[in-house]
């Protein structure tokens, strides 16, 4: 059976996706709400990444996030958050970058980048679920190629009206499919879309 790749974003309701972590995460173009989604817990999404986890066999990650996650999550392997940690440190990482001379420390990391498309193709040859968490400006490249499968995003009642968005102005025109949705605490939604096939159209109503 052929996997999947699977887009895992926090985003606001106005399709903000940046640094939703912390403030150093990402404050790119002077960003001044890094660490958005703290003040919102919401059990209904730590309930819906979990349920995620358990068939994650694989992460595949922009430069950045990589950068921050190998910062962080060999150093928690224990305590509240060791589950997570010890998936992440276990499962391979591949980590897209252009950059064919990159220092990736973080054991069973290796790069990706110089032909996503044979690459991600044979990632879903050797693996179930590939998470791409956070990782914005890659996720741009992914969506406009269509390299994905499934987009899953965990939207937040709150507009920033600045930072990157999921989809930003010039993203390539496409069509998507609905294939789940539910409602959380705190007002939070959780929508996942796949790829649907065909030009985007227009009409008159």
């Amino acid at each position: 059976m052929t996997g999947r790749i699977i887009i895992d974003l926090f985003t606001t309701l106005d399709g903000v996706a940046q640094a939703p972590g912390g403030p150093e995460e990402d404050p790119s173009d002077g960003f001044r709400f890094g660490g958005w989604q703290a003040p919102l817990p919401s059990e209904a999404v730590m309930g819906s990444v979990m349920a995620g986890m358990e068939t994650l066999d694989a992460l595949l990650l922009g430069r950045r996030t990589y950068d921050i996650f190998a910062g962080y999550w060999p150093q928690h392997t224990t305590g509240p958050e060791g589950p997570i940690g010890q998936l992440f440190d276990r499962v391979p990482k591949y980590v897209a970058s252009r950059d064919a001379g990159i220092q990736l420390d973080w054991q069973g990391s290796s790069r990706v980048g110089d032909d996503l498309p044979a690459e991600l193709a044979a990632l879903r040859e050797k693996h179930q679920d590939v998470h791409v968490i956070g990782s914005v400006d890659f996720v741009h490249t992914l969506l406009d190629q269509q390299l994905y499968d499934e987009l899953q995003l965990w939207v937040y009642p709150i507009v920033l009206g600045q930072g990157k968005k999921v989809f930003p102005d010039g993203a390539a025109p496409h069509n998507l499919r609905l294939v789940h949705a539910e409602s959380g605490d705190g007002g939070t939604l959780l929508l996942r879309y796949a790829p649907a096939p065909g030009e985007v159209e227009t009409g008159t109503m």
